[in-house]
């Protein structure tokens, strides 16, 4: 991504999604320090190159009101007790914590639009190009490049910063799904291209 060009720094967003105790804590020690540091590093250079950061996180209500019982793929968070608002396990890791004034979207499923006001958000900012990081690629990343190449975004994937437990999936994701749709990068690739 030596083109610069991809980069509107006044129409470009960075979204994070997912990076949560809860999530990032089911890594292998070594995955998550790599991960961390790297989306670390990301959001500092965004940030220094006057690019927006906006976070997205995974929460459900005590009593998990928001899962039915024909909820297949989120009976197991159900089950363990993850993710509820207001615990440690649903907060942002603090390697890669909100600064004040950033803007923290909650959402109770997989992709980052269809239950939250993240799409208002991004129009109101005058968004049209997403810088997607986000654990896991195969859930979370995969439904914001979809729904997002929907409604026309333009989509840069760091794929660096976005991690699944399949190593296979993660690699079938962001070399063959992915670049259908959006420009794939590693992390060093896009801070070199904000300069």
């Amino acid at each position: 991504m030596a083109d610069q060009s991809l980069i509107e720094r006044d129409k470009t967003a960075v979204v994070i999604m997912d990076y949560q105790n809860d999530i990032v804590g089911g890594f292998p020690e070594n995955v998550r320090n790599e991960l961390l540091a790297r989306a670390s590093k990301v959001l500092t250079t965004a940030r220094r190159a006057g690019i927006p950061v906006i976070y997205v996180a995974v929460r459900f209500r005590e009593g998990y009101p928001e899962i039915s019982s024909r909820d297949e793929a989120r009976r197991g968070i159900r089950q363990s007790r993850r993710l509820v608002e207001g615990t440690q396990g649903a907060e942002i890791v603090p390697e890669v914590v909100p600064q004040p004034g950033e803007v923290v979207v909650t959402k109770r499923r997989t992709g980052p639009f269809s239950t939250t006001d993240l799409n208002a958000i991004l129009n109101a900012k005058g968004i049209d190009t997403l810088v997607l990081m986000g654990v896991s690629t195969s859930g979370c990343v995969l439904s914001a490049v979809r729904w997002a190449a929907d409604i026309d975004y333009r989509l840069i994937v760091i794929a660096d910063c976005c991690a699944d437990r399949d190593d296979e999936v993660q690699r079938v994701l962001t070399e063959k799904v992915l670049p259908r749709q959006a420009t794939v990068v590693n992390s060093d690739e896009f801070m070199q291209a904000l300069g």
